[in-house]
């Protein structure tokens, strides 16, 4: 296996934004406990291709609910290289946990943007058969898999990233 990328925790005042529009009425105090207790995504096993990311606070979700999570993690990687998120593979088939854009996808070049790269997830807990989904503080929920991608060899794409959803104006 090759290293290609490393994971980093966003600044606190970016983790602050984002936790700020989920839970406004959340204090400086609790949002200062809750950033300090981030773990960085890991893999569980030597062969588990997902680097599991870990819940910054405990929530429920009935089915059919939907919850935007910050979840205070930024990813550096080599340029030929994309983040995959997808739900962890037990809550997706308990559950059917859904990310809400399908799959993650994490650039490069997200890592250099005003708001540090900060990766959010928005689950739903899409249930066909009336399960309440439970995850507690620091339990895995979601999963990032890195992988190799090529260009066309006529590609000549110079613009540079600011954002994340619509900044590469789609």
């Amino acid at each position: 296996m090759k290293g290609i990328a490393k994971f980093f925790k966003v600044s606190f005042d970016e983790f602050m934004v984002g936790i700020n529009d989920i839970k406004p009425d959340i204090s400086n105090d609790e949002a200062k406990a809750m950033y300090d207790d981030i773990k960085l995504p890991k893999r569980a096993t030597k062969g588990s291709a997902g680097y599991d990311f870990f819940a910054p606070f405990s929530f429920n979700l009935k089915p059919g609910e939907t919850i935007k999570i910050p979840t205070g993690i930024r990813a550096k990687m080599d340029s030929e290289w994309v983040l995959c998120l997808f739900p962890r593979s037990g809550l997706g088939f308990k559950y059917r946990l859904q990310l809400n854009n399908t799959v993650g996808i994490i650039d490069s070049d997200y890592f250099y943007s005003d708001n540090e790269g900060h990766i959010f997830a928005k689950i739903t807990n899409d249930s066909n058969e009336g399960k309440e989904l439970s995850v507690d503080k620091g339990a895995g929920f979601i999963q990032g898999i890195f992988m190799e991608f090529g260009t066309t060899v006529d590609d000549d794409v110079s613009e540079e990233r600011n954002g994340g959803f619509g900044s590469t104006g789609a």
